[in-house]
């Protein structure tokens, strides 16, 4: 991802809000984005605005140094600079309905890690859809590496980021209500099912040879 400091720009989507349909649909996507990540980008720079000591702080460094900020801020930065992160990792990781990296099995070497760890694009889907539903409340499921390339499913709550934790991301899926509440209701199960048709191909693999590289 682009790195950017305070005082940050919410984010651009790289396709239309009807560019995902009939997956995703578009009212979901406006408002998912005019709304709720603005409203995290307007949050983090209003928590960072009385500290100019981290002005020139990049997003990832804030988030993986987050304690060893003030106490008052420590907070902010978790809800609303993980919104931020997590929210363009996860617009950035779908791909236009037609497009050629759209919902396709993944190559390169992290197809090869698929095959090796799961047997296979169909039963990593159906690993990956049942974490999925296993995630309680608001969150996110991450496909991450760890310092070594080995791959690792990861559950994280509402808007806690993995490279908190040391993990190095490859794809998410949003599990917030929000992200799918219009068009799925509660059918969570039916929402991963058209995610995987728009997950970006391209993106996944170019994060996994960044994770390793």
């Amino acid at each position: 991802m682009k790195k950017q400091t305070y005082e940050f720009k919410l984010f651009k989507l790289p396709y239309a809000f009807n560019a995902l349909e009939p997956h995703i649909d578009a009212l979901t996507m406006e408002l998912h984005h005019d709304r709720h990540l603005k409203a995290y980008t307007d949050k983090l720079n209003a928590a960072l605005k009385p500290f100019p000591e981290y002005h020139n702080w990049t997003l990832e460094r804030l988030l993986c140094n987050i304690n060893t900020l003030p106490v008052k801020l420590r907070n902010d930065v978790r809800n609303n600079g993980g919104g931020v992160y997590n929210h363009i990792y996860y617009f950035t990781g779908l791909a236009p309905v037609g497009t050629d990296n759209a919902g396709l099995p993944f190559g390169g070497a992290l197809g090869e890690k698929i095959d090796l760890n799961f047997g296979g694009w169909d039963k990593f889907k159906e690993r990956f859809k049942t974490s999925a539903l296993e995630v309680f409340g608001s969150g996110y499921l991450w496909l991450v590496a760890d310092r070594r390339g080995h791959l690792k499913m990861l559950q994280t709550a509402n808007q806690d980021s993995p490279i908190t934790r040391g993990f190095c991301p490859i794809i998410t899926i949003d599990l917030w209500e929000h992200a799918y509440y219009l068009k799925h209701y509660n059918d969570r199960a039916s929402y991963i099912d058209d995610w995987f048709a728009v997950l970006n191909s391209d993106f996944a693999e170019t994060n996994y040879d960044c994770c390793i590289g």
